[in-house]
């Protein structure tokens, strides 16, 4: 039954919109006359007529939903599909094709009976409900529960209140486009070794779920496991689920796994599994520079690998790989003076810095330091569009789409852009996209002198191509990048929390701003002696307040 959707090892540039979504599941014949909701309240018609005679068509209902509405909506759906009423169940909603489309295959597809659906209590427009039935295949029965959401809007035509449809309706896991089912996997499992041989498990570091699923469709079947029968969800075609592996949901009869080894250090892993755990929406990676051995990688949520799947704006971060730009072009040099004015309009755009502080008479090295962004902007009229581009692709192998490191991965994207984005790209914004695996490769490049991609999975394991960068930087360049970054880390914005870091360090910390966020993204990446770390704590402010103390904590702990 159903082959597993092999999923390609890394994404094609994603959009500069950020986004996130709620999901659940549920389906199959039912208890007639069960009591999802309490009070039995009666629907608001929202029916009427003008007052002008020749005028009798019924207004639209418009304005916030009322609790009547929200509760009677959720019901009248909610009963229909623990009814096995599809068609009915589908009309509550605003995309009856798609919500029969997924209803009919819970149970036709996923083998899911005997559902039970229980309304919790209405929080605004959204209600949260459980679900609990019965995955049944071929004679094996086996018990499934688990807790969804449903938010209800209003029609814009009729005003009418219907359930706002989305996969995740059925269950938390789907997302648009994703299909539910039941059989034989036609991808074995795999147990996941680290680099000391031990078994890596989500019991025992949690957000690994999405790094074990992508091994698992890379090397189930080169593993030479045996698949066994399990509801799963199958990923569909849309934007939102090409990044993500087919996931199992529920095993009815274990497979028998094959072995794939990892570079993973348990013992760094474990630390970083500690250390994001302590903030929301945080992401690390740790690389060993000389060889591009991924040794540690953590998110705090666990549906997503920002870690290496991310899009982020990286902020300042950025200016490791600028710096490394101006200073081939002659443009700027560590020790010479360097303008870091309050303000630089450049396109039409006025940029500033962190509380429009300005640097009289500083060097670049103090510039860097202290993140000024005009000392990065001022240049922007002295170089081509495509500039930044190919230094993030020729020297540190970014934007390419050609990594393969085991699982799928985002390769950072530095597009060409011209007038202002293009100086917003100088400093981490604009179109410029990265994650914790790009940045912690930045500062591996620097550390090692040369770009290694960073790898989970040997490529001797399966003979894949590992990708590689056009050049390297010159001796000169080099040398005062690394200045940097070790000045940054003793005396910059990174010294706080490199504090305690010793050995030969640097660092550099970052910012971005996010549309509709209050908080920036809090960026840190650094290196110390053969590891290269970087994190990212989402809407976290500062990033050596947020990220910086979780990186420089792992590499206290390799150290």
């Amino acid at each position: 039954m159903g082959n597993r959707r092999r999923v390609a090892e890394r994404r094609k540039t994603r959009p500069a919109v950020i986004g996130g979504m709620i999901a659940v599941v549920v389906g199959g014949a039912g208890v007639a006359g069960y009591a999802l909701f309490g009070g039995g309240a009666a629907a608001d018609n929202g029916t009427g007529s003008t007052s002008a005679a020749t005028d009798q068509r019924p207004k639209v209902k418009t304005g916030p939903l009322s609790a009547t509405e929200v509760t009677t909506t959720a019901r009248a759906f909610l009963t229909a599909w623990q009814a096995g009423q599809v068609s009915r169940a589908a009309a509550a909603t605003d995309d009856p094709t798609a919500a029969r489309t997924l209803l009919t295959g819970y149970t036709k597809d996923a083998h899911i009976k005997g559902v039970t659906l229980t309304a919790g209590p209405r929080t605004g427009d959204k209600v949260r409900f459980s679900v609990k039935g019965t995955v049944s295949y071929k004679g094996t029965d086996k018990p499934l529960a688990y807790d969804s959401e449903l938010t209800v809007v209003r029609r814009m035509g009729d005003g009418k209140p219907l359930v706002d449809w989305h996969s995740s309706v059925v269950h938390p896991d789907l997302k648009d486009g994703d299909r539910l089912v039941t059989g034989e996997a036609g991808t074995p499992p795999v147990k996941a070794l680290d680099r000391d041989g031990g078994e890596l498990t989500t019991e025992k570091y949690p957000s690994l779920g999405p790094v074990l699923d992508g091994l698992r469709e890379k090397y189930g079947k080169k593993a030479g496991g045996k698949a066994g029968v399990e509801l799963r969800v199958v990923r569909g075609k849309s934007a939102q689920s090409s990044e993500l592996s087919d996931k199992t949901l529920l095993e009815l009869s274990k497979g028998t796994p094959g072995t794939v080894e990892t570079t993973l250090d348990p013992a760094l892993q474990a630390a970083a599994e500690r250390q994001v755990a302590r903030k929301a929406r945080a992401s690390v990676v740790v690389l060993r520079p000389s060889t591009g051995e991924i040794l540690a990688a953590a998110n705090s949520s666990k549906g997503f690998n920002t870690a290496f799947q991310g899009s982020l704006a990286p902020g300042s971060t950025m200016k490791v790989i600028t710096s490394s730009l101006l200073i081939e072009k002659g443009l700027a040099s560590a020790d010479k003076k360097h303008p870091c004015p309050k303000y630089f309009t450049y396109g039409g755009w006025k940029f500033q810095n962190d509380d429009k502080f300005e640097i009289k008479d500083g060097t670049f090295k103090a510039s860097f330091a202290r993140s000024c962004n005009t000392a990065f902007i001022s240049q922007a009229p002295k170089l081509e569009n495509d500039d930044l581009t190919k230094q993030a692709q020729q020297v540190f192998g970014l934007g390419l789409n050609n990594w393969a490191i085991g699982v799928p991965s985002f390769d950072g994207a530095v597009p060409v852009q011209s007038a202002a984005p293009m100086a917003a790209s100088l400093i981490g914004q604009g179109g410029v996209r990265m994650n914790p695996l790009n940045m912690a490769s930045v500062s591996a490049t620097v550390k090692a002198g040369v770009f290694r991609q960073p790898y989970l999975v040997s490529p001797k394991v399966d003979g894949r191509q590992l990708a590689t960068a056009s050049r390297t930087m010159s001796a000169g360049t080099l040398s005062q990048l690394r200045e940097l970054m070790s000045y940054t880390a003793a005396y910059g914005t990174a010294a706080e929390a490199m504090a305690g870091v010793s050995g030969d360090v640097g660092a550099k910390t970052g910012s971005a701003e996010v549309d509709g966020q209050k908080k920036p993204n809090g960026w840190f990446t650094a290196y110390r002696g053969d590891l290269a770390a970087a994190g990212v704590v989402q809407a976290g402010g500062h990033g050596g307040d947020t990220a910086g103390p979780i990186v420089a904590a792992l590499l206290k702990a390799g150290g």
